[in-house]
């Protein structure tokens, strides 16, 4: 049978052990996450630059609730949590994915202990959650830079405006 994406969705205590494992084993473990509704190319691109600052790169997804938490808006997010986490897991540059429902990932963070945190670049370092916990333990905070044009927020209101122009036109 072929591969299936979903087997790299695993629960928050089996993402720790694997990080841990592959800590023993002298490799280094990244650590970003976020809500991921309506992936593009500048999340494929961060993923990518966040895989490789390490060896395994696992990736906290927001819950729908959590993003509901969030204040994106009450529409969002456009794409379930399991559909998002499946696709995300289907990057060759992520090696686990983990839903989590909190607000933040702060007990995510904590358990699984990475040796590299890391967000986009409209998250200054001092800002990222869980950095004093990385720091603690000797690792490093990194702030990407964003690539320009490519948001999330932006094509959302691209698909806005495209449909309002549409119903607008409808005689």
């Amino acid at each position: 049978m072929g591969f299936d994406s979903r087997s790299k969705i695993v629960s928050a205590e089996t993402a720790a052990r694997q990080a841990r494992q592959a800590q023993e084993q002298g490799r280094k473990v990244v650590f970003t996450n976020g809500c991921f509704d309506l992936m593009h190319a500048g999340h494929v691109r961060y993923l990518g630059q966040a895989r490789e600052l390490g060896d395994m790169l696992i990736l906290g997804l927001n819950s729908d609730d959590s993003v509901r938490s969030l204040g994106k808006g009450a529409d969002r997010p456009l794409v379930p949590q399991d559909q998002r986490a499946e696709v995300v897991a289907a990057l060759a540059a992520v090696d686990l994915v983990v839903i989590f429902d909190q607000s933040t990932p702060a007990r995510l963070i904590q358990l699984i202990g990475p040796d590299v945190l890391v967000k986009g670049g409209d998250w200054p370092p001092e800002r990222i959650v869980g950095a004093d916990t990385v720091r603690e333990r000797g690792g490093r905070v990194l702030s990407l830079p964003l690539v320009p044009g490519l948001s999330t927020t932006a094509l959302v209101a691209r698909i806005r405006g495209a449909a309002g122009e549409q119903s607008g036109n409808q005689t």
